[in-house]
């Protein structure tokens, strides 16, 4: 099977399995935005004259046959076809003729592969968006659910000062909220239209890369003809550091809960069905899912820094390298969604300890709450703080265990409306809704 950029010769079969690699894997997972990249395309080359309309009929109609079946799982790339724009254009090609073959006009491969990855990444990034939405709810259902019940809070991994489930929860809640800016940033940089660039150097058609912004559902585009191929890498690292910062508040929580669910904590609980056993001491409760979680979160931190790798000091214009970044990004995407969702499953069959400062130990815990009565009472602070250290060191330490946290992000007040003010303010700057009418309208 020849190559789209191939004349005669063919290439050496060790050259072409080492260049070619996994590539034809995760392109499989473009197939539908490689079609709709050339729906968009084909229109808009009628519109210029480098089309007419009956071949844009045909075209028009196979491409829409071909998206469908790509959508009910029955597309795949052939032996010996090098590439899903190859598949494509030879299956339109097969089915109605020349008409197949006019649909590269005005572009190159690289700017193909360029618009479908920006419309994979950010059919992804949507993805991750709801996963993040919905375990951010659950937070916060938790966190008002368990408001007043207290938990030890911890620094330096010693008994510090009191907690609470709320406050708990509800970090990890407004972590999530921070991690969506950054979910953001790579949606709008990845949300620009690329197509037209051609090779990275334009086009001596007269393109109108306007319409194909719109058709495809994009806010704008790279306009830049040199920049949009440039662009390649660099959206990928920060796509990479959106997905590791999502992924670091998860691993700190699955931290959490591997520590809380031990014996020696026992602050949380989870049915039988949800950890796993030791085959030789019967009373084991093993955190499985959040040890794999925190396994894979920590692993994407990673991340930025292998795109980064990947990428740095490569001057401008295509380099063959570039297509590794799939082996990154790819898998990145379907472990941090298979994390979110695993994260938001496993917090719906929590339970919490009601009970865990009844333990002595807990005590300490208060120290700081009986210094502020007394300051409140009038007396120095400096002197409060060693009265109350002589108490401890003397074992006459009896302190009243109830808190009254009043200010915002408190155990008493713990802000989780505004929190989640926040949170859905950013979730109004996805322009979902626009991009899934441009979709619909495109395809139908």
């Amino acid at each position: 099977m020849s190559k789209l950029w191939q004349k005669t010769t063919n290439v050496n079969e060790l050259v072409e399995s080492f260049t070619v690699g996994r590539d034809r894997e995760f392109d499989e997972q473009m197939a539908a935005f490689d079609v709709l990249g050339s729906l968009a395309h084909t229109r808009m080359l009628q519109s210029i004259g480098l089309m007419d309309a009956a071949d844009l009929d045909l075209v028009q109609r196979e491409l829409k046959a071909i998206y469908t079946d790509i959508e009910k799982g029955g597309f795949t790339i052939e032996d010996g076809v090098e590439d899903v724009h190859s598949q494509v254009e030879m299956l339109l090609t097969q089915r109605i003729g020349d008409a197949g073959k006019k649909i590269h006009s005005g572009r190159s491969r690289n700017d193909q592969v360029l618009v479908d990855l920006k419309l994979f990444f950010r059919h992804q990034l949507q993805l991750v968006v709801e996963e993040t939405e919905t375990l951010f709810r659950q937070l916060i259902t938790l966190s008002e659910k368990h408001k007043d019940i207290l938990l030890p809070g911890y620094t330096h991994l010693q008994v510090a000062m009191p907690s609470s489930f709320g406050l708990w929860f509800g970090a990890y809640a407004e972590s999530l909220a921070d991690d969506l800016e950054l979910v953001l940033a790579a949606y709008r940089i990845t949300n620009k239209n690329p197509l037209g660039s051609a090779a990275g150097y334009g086009s001596s058609f007269p393109l109108n890369r306007t319409l194909t912004t719109q058709l495809l559902g994009f806010d704008s585009l790279n306009y830049n003809v040199v920049y949009a191929q440039m662009g390649r890498g660099k959206t990928e690292r920060i796509i990479a550091q959106a997905l590791s910062s999502v992924a670091a508040t998860l691993a700190k929580m699955a931290m959490d809960q591997a520590l809380y669910l031990s014996q020696n904590f026992a602050f949380v609980s989870y049915p039988d069905t949800l950890t796993t056993g030791s085959s030789i001491m019967p009373h084991k409760k093993n955190p499985d899912v959040w040890e794999i979680m925190r396994g894979k979160c920590n692993r994407l931190q990673a991340l930025p820094t292998d795109v980064a790798m990947m990428t740095t000091n490569l001057p401008s214009g295509y380099h063959r390298e570039l297509q590794l970044l799939k082996e990154l990004l790819f898998p990145a995407f379907a472990d941090l969604k298979s994390c979110l969702h695993m994260a938001t499953f496993m917090l719906q069959n929590i339970s919490v300890n009601a009970d865990i400062l009844k333990d002595p130990k807990y005590a300490y815990l208060f120290s700081v709450e009986e210094v502020n009565r007394m300051v409140l009472s009038g007396t120095p602070f400096r002197d409060a703080y060693k009265q109350i250290g002589l108490a401890i060191e003397q074992g006459d330490f009896n302190p009243d265990k109830t808190v009254n946290h009043t200010h915002e992000g408190s155990i008493g007040n713990l802000g989780n409306e505004q929190i989640t003010a926040s949170f859905n303010k950013l979730l109004t700057n996805f322009d979902f809704e626009k991009v899934d009418k441009a979709i619909k309208e495109l395809v139908k």
